[in-house]
Protein backbone atom coordinates (compact mmCIF):
# COMPACT_ATOMS: atom_id res chain seq x y z
CA UNK A 1 0.00 0.00 0.00
CA UNK A 2 1.42 3.29 -1.34
CA UNK A 3 1.23 5.39 1.85
CA UNK A 4 3.35 8.43 1.05
CA UNK A 5 2.38 11.73 0.99
CA UNK A 6 1.94 13.08 -2.69
CA UNK A 7 -0.76 15.53 -3.71
CA UNK A 8 -0.35 13.90 -7.69
CA UNK A 9 -1.57 11.16 -6.10
CA UNK A 10 -5.11 10.13 -6.91
CA UNK A 11 -7.66 8.72 -4.70
CA UNK A 12 -10.64 6.94 -6.33
CA UNK A 13 -13.64 5.40 -3.94
CA UNK A 14 -16.02 3.24 -4.72
CA UNK A 15 -19.34 3.46 -3.18
CA UNK A 16 -20.98 0.38 -1.71
CA UNK A 17 -19.22 -1.64 0.77
CA UNK A 18 -16.93 1.36 1.07
CA UNK A 19 -18.80 5.15 1.64
CA UNK A 20 -21.96 3.07 2.39
CA UNK A 21 -21.39 0.05 4.59
CA UNK A 22 -24.71 -1.64 2.99
CA UNK A 23 -27.71 -0.61 1.20
CA UNK A 24 -29.06 1.84 3.63
CA UNK A 25 -26.48 3.57 6.03
CA UNK A 26 -22.98 4.95 5.72
CA UNK A 27 -19.69 3.70 6.75
CA UNK A 28 -18.71 3.91 10.06
CA UNK A 29 -16.05 7.24 10.31
CA UNK A 30 -17.15 7.67 6.81
CA UNK A 31 -17.08 11.80 7.11
CA UNK A 32 -13.79 11.67 8.74
CA UNK A 33 -12.51 9.50 6.14
CA UNK A 34 -13.72 11.19 3.52
CA UNK A 35 -12.38 14.73 4.41
CA UNK A 36 -9.29 13.86 4.84
CA UNK A 37 -8.63 12.51 1.49
CA UNK A 38 -10.88 15.13 -0.56
CA UNK A 39 -8.81 17.87 1.00
CA UNK A 40 -5.57 16.35 0.41
CA UNK A 41 -6.04 14.94 -2.75
CA UNK A 42 -7.67 14.87 -6.44
CA UNK A 43 -10.73 12.57 -5.54
CA UNK A 44 -12.49 10.50 -8.23
CA UNK A 45 -15.71 8.07 -7.98
CA UNK A 46 -15.33 4.31 -9.15
CA UNK A 47 -17.99 3.12 -8.97
CA UNK A 48 -20.79 1.11 -10.69
CA UNK A 49 -23.16 4.39 -10.01
CA UNK A 50 -20.38 6.81 -12.01
CA UNK A 51 -20.27 6.75 -15.78
CA UNK A 52 -19.36 10.10 -16.35
CA UNK A 53 -21.90 12.08 -14.24
CA UNK A 54 -21.04 12.79 -10.13
CA UNK A 55 -24.59 14.18 -9.99
CA UNK A 56 -26.15 10.93 -10.79
CA UNK A 57 -23.39 9.48 -8.23
CA UNK A 58 -24.41 12.00 -5.79
CA UNK A 59 -28.43 11.70 -6.20
CA UNK A 60 -28.16 7.70 -5.61
CA UNK A 61 -26.41 8.44 -1.89
CA UNK A 62 -28.00 11.58 -0.89
CA UNK A 63 -30.52 10.12 0.76
CA UNK A 64 -28.47 8.14 3.11
CA UNK A 65 -26.26 11.63 4.26
CA UNK A 66 -26.58 14.38 5.79
CA UNK A 67 -25.91 17.83 4.81
CA UNK A 68 -22.53 17.71 5.59
CA UNK A 69 -21.38 14.48 4.09
CA UNK A 70 -23.50 15.36 0.99
CA UNK A 71 -21.48 18.76 0.52
CA UNK A 72 -18.33 16.64 0.80
CA UNK A 73 -19.26 13.63 -2.06
CA UNK A 74 -19.82 16.43 -4.35
CA UNK A 75 -16.50 17.80 -4.34
CA UNK A 76 -15.86 14.21 -5.92
CA UNK A 77 -15.04 14.40 -9.48
CA UNK A 78 -16.28 11.96 -11.97
CA UNK A 79 -15.38 8.95 -13.53
CA UNK A 80 -16.27 7.07 -16.80
CA UNK A 81 -15.66 3.36 -18.01
CA UNK A 82 -17.50 0.70 -19.62
CA UNK A 83 -16.64 -2.86 -18.58
CA UNK A 84 -13.65 -2.45 -16.23
CA UNK A 85 -13.09 0.02 -13.57
CA UNK A 86 -9.40 0.02 -14.02
CA UNK A 87 -10.45 1.63 -17.01
CA UNK A 88 -10.89 5.02 -15.48
CA UNK A 89 -7.95 4.84 -13.61
CA UNK A 90 -4.81 6.89 -14.31
CA UNK A 91 -1.54 4.65 -14.51
CA UNK A 92 0.42 7.86 -15.07
CA UNK A 93 -0.12 9.36 -11.44
CA UNK A 94 0.12 7.27 -7.95
CA UNK A 95 -3.12 5.98 -6.35
CA UNK A 96 -5.15 4.46 -4.10
CA UNK A 97 -8.25 2.63 -4.82
CA UNK A 98 -10.78 2.28 -2.04
CA UNK A 99 -13.42 -1.46 -2.81
CA UNK A 100 -14.42 -3.80 -1.55
CA UNK A 101 -14.74 -6.13 -4.09
CA UNK A 102 -12.27 -5.53 -7.06
CA UNK A 103 -12.94 -8.86 -10.23
CA UNK A 104 -10.62 -10.72 -10.80
CA UNK A 105 -9.76 -9.06 -14.62
CA UNK A 106 -9.68 -5.73 -13.27
CA UNK A 107 -6.93 -7.57 -10.67
CA UNK A 108 -5.34 -8.42 -13.49
CA UNK A 109 -4.98 -4.80 -15.18
CA UNK A 110 -3.65 -3.23 -12.17
CA UNK A 111 -0.80 -6.63 -11.68
CA UNK A 112 -0.20 -5.51 -15.57
CA UNK A 113 0.76 -1.66 -14.06
CA UNK A 114 2.68 -3.05 -11.26
CA UNK A 115 -0.41 -1.30 -8.90
CA UNK A 116 -1.86 -4.27 -7.20
CA UNK A 117 -0.70 -2.49 -3.69
CA UNK A 118 -2.64 0.64 -4.90
CA UNK A 119 -6.10 -1.26 -4.34
CA UNK A 120 -7.25 -0.87 -0.31
CA UNK A 121 -9.76 -3.77 -0.01
CA UNK A 122 -12.04 -2.05 1.96
CA UNK A 123 -13.86 -4.69 4.13
CA UNK A 124 -16.89 -3.31 6.65
CA UNK A 125 -18.62 -6.75 7.17
CA UNK A 126 -15.63 -8.34 9.06
CA UNK A 127 -14.40 -4.44 10.45
CA UNK A 128 -16.85 -2.41 10.67
CA UNK A 129 -14.70 0.31 11.32
CA UNK A 130 -12.14 -0.52 8.87
CA UNK A 131 -12.34 3.26 7.32
CA UNK A 132 -11.00 4.30 11.01
CA UNK A 133 -8.37 1.91 10.75
CA UNK A 134 -7.24 2.93 7.52
CA UNK A 135 -7.25 6.45 8.24
CA UNK A 136 -5.42 6.20 11.03
CA UNK A 137 -2.66 4.75 9.05
CA UNK A 138 -2.55 7.52 6.66
CA UNK A 139 -2.18 10.03 9.31
CA UNK A 140 0.66 8.20 11.22
CA UNK A 141 2.32 7.85 8.18
CA UNK A 142 1.33 12.08 7.20
CA UNK A 143 1.67 13.77 10.65
CA UNK A 144 2.32 17.33 9.76
CA UNK A 145 1.85 17.66 6.34
CA UNK A 146 -0.12 20.71 4.63
CA UNK A 147 -3.48 20.17 2.99
CA UNK A 148 -3.55 21.28 -0.78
Amino acid sequence: MQIGYNHNMNIYFDIDGVILANDKQPALHVKEFLSYFIERYPTYWLTTHCKGDAKYTVSHIERYLDKELLELVKKIKPTNWSMSKTEAIDFSQPFIWFDDQVFEFEKEQLRKHNSLNSWINVDLRENPNHLKDILELFRDHNKDLPKH
